[in-house]
């Protein structure tokens, strides 16, 4: 039967509304690749996270597929600024909340009506708020501990009270003790990291001054020369001048100094509790050698601190989506995937440390129970300060603060005359 020339035209028509119709709506997914750049490709257990949630993804998006790509810590943030400047780089990134330039080069995108922050650990997204948006999911999160190696706290002979919290003065004798029986007392590598020389100071300063003036202080509204900053910086001071870290501390990177604390009798280790994510892998793997027995303690407490029960709970870092992304409805779907309890607690079981997604701890399983009872001890009865120096400082103040308290002064290089005099040009009053 032939059809007139009328109805070819109309079934034409529909053709090709049916062509427009369908992949209008399914356009995002068929066919499209999305990327993510991130650190950890050298954690199996974040790898393999990432690996179900694109897993997830792809079978929830049919067509669409997803590329990670791992690079190193430093790498990443060198590529990322190449990439982004030329606004390319890819859909989501892996960034962390001091990571401020991104922001405001308008590299990222706005997550503020985007993702099901209800799903997220309720105090996240004010972290991670700035310039009236919020501009990233936490993976994790983590508090500031000081690990130790039992069997030579033992070998010492000492005990440390439940909240492994002792003086400033038993905290200094502790040390001379170590150093007497041949330990590395404090094992701290930052010739690859912008932070970990200011754990000696910037934790007591947060137990010395109390959560107000702690942020006066970061926010350069408080000076250098307060007689109790003065009375931290002499008493990191004493400890600096007695040898208690590495000759090597300002060269060993971050994952060379956890080998240094494993393998040179390192009595103190102080870390992030992101310390299992490496630490709970097998020694092959760099992880913790067979036996070896891991104890959590405390800063010391304060002469006449304001907060000895503080301490710093921050953001491990997470995912956003890049401003110039053509996926952005997939993007989106891929980071709804990640902030799921069960992508939750898949993280925590795979890495040993707790998720930025809420989960329930009930469905967690960990072969570490009596690392995080003792955690859990630790931590009882804390008030917490949210983020690290790194998430407030900004420009001069931040380049002065890496140089000098995550470096020179740590490693003996100056005094405390000179940081505090760099300090407050660069900081305060800012």
């Amino acid at each position: 039967m032939r059809l007139s020339t009328t109805v070819r035209h109309l079934l034409v028509g529909v053709l090709v509304l049916l062509v427009g119709i369908v992949p209008f709506g399914m356009s995002q997914a068929q066919g499209s690749t999305l990327t993510l750049w991130s650190m950890g490709g050298d954690q199996t257990g974040w790898v393999k996270w990432l690996e179900t949630i694109a897993g997830n993804f792809e079978k929830n998006n049919p067509g669409a597929k997803v590329k990670i790509s791992f690079y190193d810590k430093n790498a990443l943030r060198v590529a990322l600024q190449t990439a982004l400047r030329a606004r390319k780089g890819p859909d989501i990134i892996y960034f962390e909340p001091d990571q401020r330039d991104l922001v405001e080069a308008g590299y990222m995108k706005p997550l503020d009506d985007l993702v099901p922050w209800d799903k997220i650990q309720p105090w996240a997204r004010e972290a991670w708020t700035s310039n009236g948006h919020t501009w990233g999911i936490p993976y994790s999160f983590y508090t500031n501990e000081i690990m130790y190696n039992k069997k030579l706290m033992a070998e010492l002979d000492v005990k440390l009270p439940s909240n492994g919290q002792v003086s400033q003065a038993e905290f200094l004798e502790l040390l001379k003790k170590a150093k007497a029986a041949g330990m590395e007392p404090m094992v701290i590598g930052t010739g690859d990291r912008p932070f970990p020389g200011a754990y000696l100071t910037f934790e007591m300063l947060l137990r010395k001054l109390g959560p107000e003036d702690y942020r006066k202080l970061l926010d350069g509204q408080l000076s250098y020369d307060d007689p109790r900053v003065v009375a931290v910086l002499q008493y990191a001071k004493e400890i600096i001048d007695l040898g208690a870290l590495p000759k090597v501390f300002a060269t060993m990177s971050l994952t060379d100094s956890y080998q240094y604390f494993f393998n040179r009798r390192g009595l103190m280790f102080p870390q992030g509790t992101w310390y299992t994510q490496r630490a709970f892998k097998s020694p092959d793997k760099g992880g913790q050698p067979v036996g070896f027995e891991i104890g959590i303690m405390n800063w010391p407490a304060m002469d006449d601190g304001a907060c000895n029960n503080c301490r710093t709970l921050a953001l491990s870092g997470g995912y956003g989506i890049n401003a110039d992304t053509k996926h952005t409805d997939l993007a989106v779907a891929f980071l709804k995937e990640m902030a799921t309890p069960e992508m939750g607690a898949l993280w925590t079981s795979l890495n040993h440390s707790p998720s930025g997604a809420l989960y329930d701890p009930s469905k967690v399983t960990s072969a570490y129970a009596d690392y995080f009872g003792e955690l859990k001890t630790v931590r009882s009865g804390s008030q917490y300060f949210v983020g690290i120096p790194l998430n407030f400082l900004t420009g001069q103040c931040r380049e002065t603060f890496i140089q000098v308290i995550n470096k020179g002064f740590p490693a003996g290089l100056i005094g405390v005359d000179d940081t505090i005099r760099q300090m407050n040009e660069a900081c305060f009053g800012r």
